[in-house]
């Protein structure tokens, strides 16, 4: 959920190549016998390359299609679910809900660590030192705040019954929400999908508008408004990510972003 009250198929045979902290290039990652999942990326932190899965047997592919199926869909799943027990839940079904996805976050994470035998820097996580990606977490939030206090003037977001609801509840519950969405939000849709997506052959385009459409489309519960600013803040979180490939900084980002929008107007009402 972005909370905006005011978001070539490449075959290594050479040896295995081992991540380092300060090459710019993410290195190839070929499978070993103890993996049941062999990759072969080739990431750069400037420009994007064409990356895909090696030709392994379609079952050893399992890890990773249960982890798109995870970050394209299970966030959308959790909530519905929490939403047939009742259309507005209460605090502490809110904070229920909230655990459920943490958990599904984590779940993700042990994929890519066991699942898929592969570092966090497969996914963006580690890939800068931390005060770069605070730095430029601060840089994509300035990014996203101004087009989406654009579209927040022109579409009046904020004022439906969905904003409301969720104005009611305790400030810590909001602020819990919006870290979640910081975190979790990027780790799927932009960490997860789009290296995965482009990992297993597919374009760039496939890798842009796959996680871009599912995550403007989950933000249906706060209507039109909310799935457009959904869509041209996914965008450009897409890009950033793309560009420097750390999600730390996407998730810091995305995080001031949802703070700025509704912690602080409470905070200072």
């Amino acid at each position: 959920m972005l909370l905006v009250q005011c978001w070539s198929i490449r075959n290594v045979t050479g040896p295995i190549q081992q991540f380092t902290s300060h090459s710019h290039h993410a290195p190839t990652i070929s499978g070993t016998a103890a993996c049941p999942l062999s990759y072969s990326m080739a990431m750069n932190r400037k420009a994007t390359t064409d990356t895909t899965l090696d030709k392994a047997p379609t079952a050893k592919h399992t890890a990773t299609w249960l982890g798109l199926f995870i970050s394209l869909f299970g966030i959308v799943i959790i909530r519905q679910a929490f939403r047939a027990i009742t259309p507005e839940p209460g605090p502490g079904l809110e904070l229920a809900r909230e655990i459920c996805i943490f958990l599904s976050a984590a779940g993700l994470v042990w994929l890519v660590r066991r699942g898929e035998c592969l570092p966090l820097r497969s996914i963006g996580i580690g890939t800068s030192p931390l005060w770069k990606s605070l730095l430029w977490g601060i840089v994509t939030a300035i990014a996203c705040l101004i087009p989406a206090g654009i579209l927040v003037t022109l579409t009046g977001y904020g004022h439906g019954a969905a904003s409301q609801a969720f104005a009611k509840l305790p400030l810590w519950l909001i602020t819990l929400v919006v870290v979640r969405a910081g975190v979790v939000e990027e780790l799927f849709y932009r960490g997860f999908a789009y290296e995965r997506l482009r990992a297993l052959g597919f374009g760039r385009l496939v890798a842009w508008i796959v996680p871009l459409a599912t995550f403007s489309l989950a933000h249906w519960t706060g209507g039109a408004a909310n799935i457009l600013i959904a869509l041209v803040l996914g965008a450009i979180l897409t890009a950033f990510y793309e560009w420097r490939r750390d999600l730390v900084a996407n998730m810091f980002g995305h995080f001031l972003v949802d703070f700025i929008g509704n912690v602080l107007p409470v905070l200072f009402s």
